[in-house]
């Protein structure tokens, strides 16, 4: 279903003003300055996570693995039947096959509970991915036909409590991980240790042997969230904890010229707790920014954008907030070589009923940033299924988004250069990896519940889905 009753220019830009007074408003400011918000948010998602955990819900022993042997199995008539006659192996989708399905006992998990995953593609074209779990990562490739082929693991660095917040990046041949558990830092593992593996032999590494290096500069000893700038060779360690360090929670950076001696440059702290953050080399229409280096930031609050050229001397170029903003959560530029327009989501206005975001439905927001110093809210999207949007990628003008209980949806969205009102985007495909809440008033619920992440990025089609309670699954655009 589409949506964009933003109404006229001159309303928008009312809007805007209003929003802008607001954001300078000193109590709402506190409110999430403080980590209120967050705090209030966590204790939400961990209440719900521990009465499913009692439940037995993440327990992935009971979850079948299942592969396509014959081929895959194609969307017909809105459902890929993965397991004929059984419900709840029968997916509701639309231009999207299903090829492979693990369970996270059979990646090798003691607890399941999946979060972040990433890939990397070897020299000679094999296709390798990397599934976070509460209690490490789990390896597997695959093949040419899809099917997803279990390799090893890496444990979580610390013995702490396992986090189901483990989320992962990729960087030349290697792995970046961070995670919320206590003591974590920041793992780097090269992939290419994976191309010798007999899977008749999985094998479990070492985080003292076979780490190529690890982070652990405080204040990073637990982070949310990591982002990696490839072509300038930092990572960037996001929503570090405590807030009250010098770095404030804000952007962390980690040098990795050489990925076996990792060390921080300095942090962007200005605005605060940054949740997740994308790190380009602007090339942009904006010429005062030309060959800077830009971190759009998805500030709980706000989309804030930094110049963070020096890493011991960022600005802030600006911040912006919108109307209904409940949990800034992330998004993508539509064009990493030409940056006018991003795509936005709000982790919580669907919780909140907030602002777009109240009647339920995954609201995708469309800004423009032509102007870094004042970008503007153009437009939105609507889902038609109700659910709460969580991650998403822009590829040759598709948003591939990971949004929990609805699961992989796909939406073009090539026509917002000619018309930012999100009028012309559709959505073009969806496998929904949760039919637990199938029968639930339009096919969905607001809950955190399904898929975590997902990553589109293989030259072959296949698109690896990671889910909290299940494992990984891969599928595949039927048009591909």
């Amino acid at each position: 279903m589409k949506y964009h009753s933003l109404g006229s220019l001159a309303i928008l830009a009312a809007s805007q003003l209003a929003i802008a007074k607001e954001i300078a408003n000193p109590a709402k400011q506190e409110i999430y300055e403080s980590g209120q918000i967050h705090e209030t948010i966590m204790s939400k998602k961990h209440a719900l996570w521990d009465s499913r955990r009692a439940q037995g819900v993440y327990d992935s022993t009971q979850y079948k693995s299942y592969s396509a042997e014959a081929g895959p199995v194609l969307c017909q008539d809105g459902v890929a039947a993965v397991i004929p006659g059984d419900a709840n192996n029968t997916f509701r989708c639309n231009a999207i096959d299903f090829y492979d399905f693990k369970s996270h006992a059979d990646l090798g998990s003691n607890g399941g509970e999946g979060s972040s995953s990433w890939g990397w593609t070897s020299p000679e074209g094999r296709e390798f991915v990397a599934v976070a779990q509460s209690d490490g990562a789990a390896f597997a490739e695959i093949n040419k036909d899809g099917k997803l082929i279990y390799l090893g693991r890496l444990p979580q660095y610390t013995t702490a409590e396992p986090s189901l917040w483990r989320e992962i990046r990729g960087y030349k041949n290697y792995i970046v991980i961070g995670s919320e558990a206590y003591y974590h830092g920041v793992q780097i593992f090269d992939m290419s240790k994976l191309l010798e593996v007999d899977p008749a032999s999985p094998k479990v590494f070492n985080n003292k042997e076979d780490l190529t290096g690890h982070f652990n500069e405080l204040p990073v000893g637990r982070t949310h969230n990591v982002v990696v700038n490839e072509e300038k060779q930092y990572a960037v360690a996001v929503g570090a904890q405590p807030r009250n360090s010098s770095c404030k929670s804000g952007l962390i950076f980690i040098d990795l010229t050489d990925p076996s001696a990792p060390f921080s440059p300095g942090c962007a702290g200005g605005d605060g707790y940054v949740h997740d953050a994308q790190c380009l080399v602007y090339r942009g229409p904006d010429e005062k920014y030309n060959e800077r280096e830009v971190c759009y930031g998805y500030n709980e609050d706000t989309l804030t954008i930094f110049d963070v050229t020096d890493k011991n001397s960022t600005t802030i170029i600006s911040r912006t907030s919108y109307e209904g903003a409940s949990y800034t959560h992330q998004g993508w530029v539509l064009d990493k070589q030409w940056q006018e327009y991003l795509v936005l989501d709000d982790e919580y206005d669907e919780v909140d009923e907030a602002g777009e975001g109240a009647a339920g439905y995954p609201v995708s927001y469309f800004w423009d940033i032509k102007s870094l110093e004042a970008p503007k809210l153009t437009g939105l999207y609507r889902s038609s299924t109700k659910g709460i949007d969580h991650n998403q990628f822009v590829i040759d003008g598709f948003a591939y988004q990971s949004n929990y209980g609805t699961g992989l949806r796909i939406l073009d969205v090539s026509s917002i250069p000619q018309d930012p009102t999100g009028a012309g985007v559709k959505e073009v495909g969806f496998f929904d990896i949760y039919p637990e809440d199938d029968d639930a008033e339009d096919g969905g619920i607001v809950e955190f519940s399904g898929t975590w992440s997902h990553y589109p990025y293989f030259k072959s089609g296949y698109i690896l889905v990671n889910t909290m309670e299940r494992g990984a699954f891969v599928v595949k655009r039927s048009s591909i």
